[in-house]
């Protein structure tokens, strides 16, 4: 299959450059880690210990095919919610507003606390939130949906902030009984699944439309206050996006129970998924959206400080690298020492970014979401 990286060929069905000013920007991000870690390499050998002779290889075969090394776990009497809480409190903080100011809030992620009522009730009434809330679920790209969701929310006029929140708690769902080898081949993706909590705050750019604007004195922490809104003539804000799917492929990743399709089955509430199956499904589909958003942002890859990208491996990076024509110290590894928090991914990997001094005020990343289902999505942001 031919690589696209030349942004001077635009991918099929590309829109025209859209020349018109955000009409939100990413205002404040913060992510909550648990304390609790566990390395990936002593859990193997336990687990081999502990199976059938032959169920699971004696050596630690996750951590070295993968590179991640430790994976964050959560207090036994939290929930999916209660990270997500610990993050958007920091946030909240951080950024001297209080709940009343939040007019959306919006959970985003693939763990949920139960399968009703909407997890995002919950993580309002622990908040205080008296907002109106609702649920965005797209497996690892749940949160990149959600800022879409918000982007677009925010640009009708309806909302002037809005605040995404995310609970990843896979740990929750990742089998450490395993019977026999096919069990296993199934379970042992997950063992380098990690628990955290995220938290974005989407708002109304300056000038946008008219209303109410995001309020006031709010201490941005991705850059400078709201009020400015440019750096130079350069406008802040989600440039543009682009996202696509190829749901035949919905199996290859699964956790399948509490459904209608398996409402009661104990042994299908783990993770099943095939490794192998969802790389190749993510090569099949290609660089084209997310040329497509650099394409509609009216960048190129000169123009681009970060490329924050989901990851599961260390190695898969290299695909990422390769498909894309990117040096690599256009990227950031975060996996191997936090290992895939999921839709978290993208939130930790910019923070670590702003903390570390990788980019500031004024830089453009593009974020880079790949999902089980499958799905792909990439937004390109001026901090």
């Amino acid at each position: 299959m031919p690589i696209l990286a030349d942004l001077s060929v635009r991918p099929s069905g590309a829109r025209p450059t859209i020349a018109s000013a955000p009409a939100a920007v990413l205002a404040g991000v913060s992510v909550h880690l648990p304390e609790r870690t566990v390395q990936v390499a002593d859990a193997e050998r336990a687990l081999a210990r502990s199976s059938r002779p032959g169920a699971v290889p004696r050596l630690p075969m996750v951590s070295r095919l993968t590179g991640v090394q430790q994976v964050h776990v959560l207090p036994d009497d939290w929930n999916a919610s209660d990270l997500a809480v610990a993050a958007s409190a920091t946030l909240l903080a951080a950024q001297g507003l209080d709940v009343a100011d939040v007019d959306l809030l919006i959970f985003a992620s693939a763990s949920q606390d139960m399968v009703e009522p909407a997890t995002s009730h919950i993580v309002a009434a622990k908040l205080g939130v008296r907002a109106p809330v609702m649920d965005v679920k797209n497996a690892c790209n749940s949160v990149l949906n959600a800022i879409e969701v918000a982007e677009a929310l925010v640009a009708t006029g309806r909302y002037a902030t809005v605040l995404v929140a995310c609970g990843e708690a896979p740990s929750r769902a990742v089998r450490w009984d395993v019977p026999d080898r096919a069990t296993y081949l199934l379970s042992a993706p997950g063992y380098t699944m990690s628990d955290a909590g995220a938290a974005v705050l989407v708002q109304r750019a300056p000038g946008h439309g008219e209303g109410s604007e995001p309020a006031a004195g709010a201490a941005d922490r991705l850059g400078s206050a709201p009020g400015s809104g440019a750096c130079g003539d350069r406008p802040r804000g989600i440039l543009a996006s682009a996202f696509g799917a190829e749901s035949s492929h919905w199996d290859v990743g699964m956790l399948p129970g509490g459904g209608t399709a398996f409402p009661r089955d104990l042994d299908r509430t783990y993770f099943e998924i095939d490794g192998s199956r969802l790389r190749d499904a993510f090569l099949a589909l290609g660089p084209g959206v997310i040329l497509d958003a650099l394409v509609r942002a009216g960048l190129t890859w000169d123009d681009v400080a970060l490329v924050a990208v989901h990851q599961v491996a260390v190695a898969h990076l290299a695909d990422v690298h390769e498909a894309l024509g990117l040096p690599e110290d256009r990227t950031i590894v975060t996996v191997a020492e936090h290992g895939n928090v999921a839709s978290a991914t993208l939130p930790l990997q910019l923070v670590t970014a702003l903390e570390s001094g990788r980019v500031g005020p004024g830089d453009v990343v593009l974020l880079v979401g790949l999902a089980g289902g499958i799905s792909i999505g990439a937004m390109a942001v001026r901090l």
